[in-house]
Order: C-alpha cells, then sequence, then structure tokens
C-alpha cells in the first residue's frame, strides 16, 4: 500500500514528465522546482534534496568541461578532424570516415563538447564534397552517442550512474564500483553495429535538407594571400596535386612569384618556396585556408605569445588609413592585427592583399589578440568590431599540451592511479595553468543549466527511495508477466529508453535506477545487469531531437524535421536495445 508521500511523489514526478513534453520550460528549472516543492512537503529532508550537488558522477561531469574546453579553444579537435577527414566521393564513404574519429574522441570526453568543435568542420566538410550537411550531421550526433557508451567517461550518464552505484554499495549486495574500461566490452559491439547502420542506411533514409540559415547565404566574396612555406610538403606539388584547385566556395585567383603575377594558374603549375596564392571566396573558406598545413597568411600572424582570435571589422570614413595600401599604411603596426582578407560591397578584387586600397565599408578579416575587440570596439576607426566566435585560431603548442593532458587523465583513471573525479580536477586545473583556456573560458564552458538539472533529478530519485515507491513500480514490472530476469531487464531497457526520450538523459537514469535495483531484490538475483541496461538505455537516444543534447544541437544546422530523427533513430534504438539485452548477461550474469 502506497503512502501518502509515494503518491505526491508519484505525482511530482508525472507532473515533471507533463511539463517537459508539453511546455518550453527549462529543464533545470523543471527539476529544481519539483525538488524543492518535496522537500517543503517533508518527503525529503534538506542531505536527501541536495544529495546531487555533492555526487561524485556530477562534480566529474563539471570537471570534465574544462577539459573540453581546453582542446576545443587551442583547436585540436578541429586539427584531428581536418587530419582524419578527408575527401569522399559519396554521402556513404563521407560517413565511414566520420563515425570512427567522432566514436573514438566521444569515449574519452562529453560527446557534447566534441559535438560542438565538430559541428564546424562537418559542415565546412560537407560542403566541400558536394554533400548535404543533412546526411552527416545526424550520424555525426549518433557517433558521438555510439561513443560515449565505450568508457565510463564518455557521458554525463555513465558518470551519474556511477556515481549511484558507488552511493549504493553499502546497501546493495552484489554491487561493484565501475571502472573506466567495464563497460567498454558492451559499447564497442554496439558501437560498431550502430556504425554499420549508419553506413549503409543513414544515405538512403535521410533527406537533404538545406538549413534555414545556412554560411553559403552570405554574398560577400573575400579577397585573401597566402603564402607556401619553404620546406613544406607543399613545395614541389602541382596545385591540383596540393588540393587547391576546385576548392568549394573559394578560388585561387591568381599566383605571385617574385615581382610577376600569373593569372589564371595551370592545376598543373608546380609550388615553390615562397610562392604567394591569392584567393578569392568564402570568410569560413578563408579561415580554413589559414590553417592549412604549408601556407601561412602572406602579412604573418599575430603570434606574441597571447591568445589570438578572428576579427571582423568594418572600416569607418574615419579611419586612419583610408586611401592608403594595406602594405603603405602599415596596418599591422598601427593596430596590432594582421589582415588576412579583405571585402568590398560584392564587387570582385584582385591583386596582393598588400596594394589593396582601404575605403570606407570595406571589410576586414582580421588575426588580432583577443582584447583587439574591446579595444577598437568604440573607436572612429571602424563602425562595426565582431569576434569571429565559430572559428578559432589554431594554437599548436598549446593544442600539444590539450592532448597530452587528456592522455594523461585517461592513463590515470584508466590504471587506477587516480579516481575518475581526481584525474579530471586535476587534468581541468592542468588545461588553464598550461594556457590552452583561460579562467573565464572554463567558467563559460560549465554548462551550470545541466549539471543544476542533473543534481536536482537526484533528488527525485532520492525520493522514489525514501517513500518505498521504486519497489512498488518493480512491482509493475514484475507483474506485467516479466517474471524473469532477462525479461524484467527488457523491460528496464524499454521504459529507461521511452523516458529518457522525453526527459533528459541523467533524469531518465536516476529516475530507473532504483527501480532497476528493486527488480532484482524481488527476482533475488545481482543487481549489476539492471545497473548497465540502465546506463545503456539512458544514454542511446536516438528517437527524438530532445532526448538527447547533441541531437538538439544538429536540429538547426542539419535543417532537419522532427520525423527525421525516427527514420534513422528507430533502427539504431532497436539495434541497442537487442545487442545490450543479449550481451549484458554474459559478462554481468544474473
Amino acid at each position: 500500500m502506497l503512502t501518502l508521500h509515494a503518491w505526491l511523489t508519484l505525482c511530482v514526478i508525472l507532473g515533471v514528465l507533463l511539463l517537459l513534453v508539453l511546455t518550453a520550460l527549462p529543464v533545470d528549472a523543471v527539476l529544481v522546482g519539483s525538488v524543492t516543492v518535496l522537500l517543503v512537503a517533508g518527503v525529503l529532508k534538506p542531505a536527501e534534496a541536495l544529495v546531487g550537488f555533492s555526487n561524485t558522477g556530477v562534480l566529474t561531469v563539471g570537471a570534465l568541461y574544462v577539459v573540453a574546453a581546453g582542446l576545443q579553444q587551442t583547436g585540436a579537435v578541429r586539427l584531428i578532424a581536418g587530419i582524419v577527414l578527408g575527401p569522399a566521393r559519396s554521402a556513404r564513404g563521407a560517413i565511414a570516415r566520420l563515425v570512427v574519429p567522432t566514436a573514438l574522441g566521444s569515449a574519452f570526453l562529453n560527446n557534447t563538447p566534441i559535438v560542438a568543435a565538430l559541428m564546424p568542420a562537418v559542415s565546412d566538410w560537407s560542403r566541400r564534397n558536394e554533400i548535404s550537411p543533412s546526411k552527416l550531421l545526424l550520424p555525426l550526433s549518433y557517433a558521438a552517442i555510439l561513443g560515449g557508451t565505450c568508457t565510463l567517461i564518455g557521458t554525463s550518464t555513465n558518470l551519474v550512474v556511477a556515481g549511484l552505484v558507488d552511493k549504493s554499495l553499502a546497501t546493495h549486495a552484489g554491487l561493484h564500483s565501475l571502472s573506466l574500461f567495464e563497460i567498454t566490452v558492451i559499447g564497442v559491439p554496439l558501437t560498431i553495429l550502430g556504425a554499420l547502420v549508419m553506413v549503409v542506411l543513414a544515405p538512403i533514409v535521410l533527406p537533404e535538407r538545406r538549413p534555414v540559415l545556412s554560411r553559403e547565404d552570405d554574398p560577400r566574396e573575400f579577397l585573401t594571400e597566402m603564402k607556401v612555406v619553404a620546406g613544406s610538403s607543399l613545395v614541389g606539388r602541382s596545385i591540383e596535386g596540393a588540393g587547391l584547385r576546385h576548392l568549394r566556395r573559394v578560388f585561387l585567383a591568381e599566383l605571385i612569384r617574385g615581382d610577376r603575377m600569373y593569372p589564371g594558374v595551370s592545376p598543373t603549375e608546380v609550388l615553390r618556396p615562397d610562392d604567394r596564392l591569392v584567393f578569392v571566396g568564402k570568410r569560413d573558406r578563408v579561415i580554413e585556408l589559414t590553417q592549412t598545413a604549408g601556407l601561412v597568411p602572406a602579412g604573418g600572424t599575430e603570434a606574441n605569445g597571447q591568445k589570438r582570435a578572428f576579427v571582423e571589422a568594418v572600416v569607418a570614413p574615419s579611419n586612419r588609413l583610408v586611401g592608403l595600401s594595406i602594405r603603405d599604411g602599415r596596418f599591422r603596426t598601427t593596430f596590432g592585427a594582421v589582415v588576412l582578407a579583405v571585402a568590398r560591397h560584392g564587387e570582385l578584387l584582385r591583386g596582393r592583399l598588400g596594394n589593396v586600397i582601404l575605403r570606407p565599408g570595406d571589410v576586414l578579416l582580421l588575426e588580432a589578440t583577443e582584447d583587439f575587440t574591446r579595444v577598437h570596439r568604440n573607436r572612429a576607426d571602424f563602425y562595426l568590431v565582431t569576434t569571429v566566435d565559430e572559428i578559432q585560431p589554431l594554437q599548436p603548442r598549446e593544442a600539444r599540451w590539450a592532448v597530452a593532458i587528456l592522455a594523461a587523465m585517461v592513463l590515470a583513471a584508466a590504471t587506477g592511479v587516480l579516481t575518475m573525479l581526481e584525474a579530471s580536477f586535476l587534468a581541468g586545473g592542468a588545461m588553464v595553468a598550461a594556457g590552452c583556456c583561460t579562467v573565464v573560458q572554463a567558467r563559460r564552458a560549465v554548462d551550470a543549466s545541466v549539471l543544476v538539472a542533473i543534481a536536482s533529478a537526484f533528488g527525485l530519485g532520492q525520493a522514489l527511495t525514501v517513500t518505498g515507491l521504486d519497489k512498488a513500480l518493480a512491482g509493475l514490472v514484475l507483474h506485467a508477466g516479466t517474471t524473469t530476469p532477462w525479461a524484467a531487464l527488457v523491460a528496464i531497457y524499454v521504459v529507461t529508453a521511452l523516458l529518457t526520450e522525453v526527459i533528459t538523459n541523467n533524469a531518465a537514469a536516476i529516475l530507473t535506477f532504483p527501480i532497476g535495483l528493486a527488480v532484482a531484490d524481488q527476482l533475488h538475483v545481482s543487481p549489476m545487469p539492471f545497473v548497465i541496461v540502465v546506463m545503456f538505455a539512458a544514454s542511446a537516444s536516438f528517437l527524438t531531437p530532445i532526448g538527447y543534447q547533441t541531437n538538439l544541437m544538429v536540429y538547426g544546422p542539419g535543417g532537419y524535421r522532427f520525423g527525421d530523427y525516427a527514420r534513422l533513430g528507430g533502427l539504431l534504438t532497436l539495434t541497442a536495445c537487442a545487442t545490450v539485452v543479449t550481451l549484458v548477461p554474459f559478462f554481468w550474469p544474473f
């Protein structure tokens, strides 16, 4: 017989589900409000309501945001993506090249920042290969989700469940703390099968769509000049062999060699040291050229030991250099920034970048120190100064440090030298100390709303336990015909998977975790299979854009509609369910 507190808890949980499904209220606000109701009603004590805020899993998630910020700010993720992602002749080939590095990266980093860092690169890559972004961005999200199931640190859900296990060790026999690679035996086969499904079926079932706002809609054409670095891999290769011919949204207009200019460059022309290549194209492609191995901006870079940023500035009539060329006006000395490219009212500029005479209204793409925008935003030299936030300059030295710190964190946690909490906190501090990200960037990287939502969901899970509602719900699962352990395992997977599509994956895991333990207790079997199933079912969210944060992130850029997710996501959901419930009992026996 349910107590009054148990009925109240059930009503609150149902209210949470309805609010999240039917309204646009923020998830963290709904969950905090629900825990507040239970606290005021006396269902929860203050320590029980706030238990999530001291949970090791929640704290680890917060620290990993900082680690991911270091990798993202230095450009390390984009650099690795550029190395791995090459030319592809078809959507199927592009997906095959995409899913492996994405899944591998997501196994060791929270998959949300992985997708955030890779989205611009994948969008540009899809356009260069003339493949619709809608064919690639959803597989990017799904590959990140699948990769996150391969290790304990791959997704916040894994860490949250691991924290719940540690908290329950004293009260439930048969539980043990999860190691970094313990779930890999399930995650790797699941990722491989999921990747095969995407490679084979995604090009067929995903429609070709265009995002509502596309960078291709930008009419501006920027003129830029790049220099071939002596001793680089480009020297001795032809224009075509170097991959500088038939580039999408940017074209090679001229080659300057010494004092001679060669318009209409032949694709067989062999590059020499210090050759200067004049390109005309879209802003993001120009920025990408500045980060191509073997090419450097002809005007140099602002590598003076300070953090750099890409900046757009519109020349004002009162600018002191109006009427002078970029070279004669000594722009770099005057403003402390390098002009990478110039665009002028749709006019197609020609010739050397340094010879361009500045006019009011010219749009300059600059590489400058991070404080350039603050210093010049309110001065008379420029109408408008904005930072190009979506693309960060590559910081080679810091990028190497960031990768080394990540590797050290994984090694320390995998060998047991440090706990995952200790390793992540040290790695986050090391990212700041090594200059991979600033303190301000580290603070911004930590998504407080996500952490508050996770911590508040712990309060709801606690209410299930203290009121005995978990045992009552477990009894319902068993009375529904799932009297065998394997059938109960399937039921827990299905319930968790459905919940995670309408509320946050972490909240779904926290709510079904105590129910899984109660089912195991009533069947007198080990609780570990149910713990692992809850972990995988909560993470493997493919059916809706609201079920997982990465799914929502690609919704707009991919131009998707709500039903597009079910086309491919339904197949992946069935694959995940069949794989997990089949393999789990072999590695964690009942």
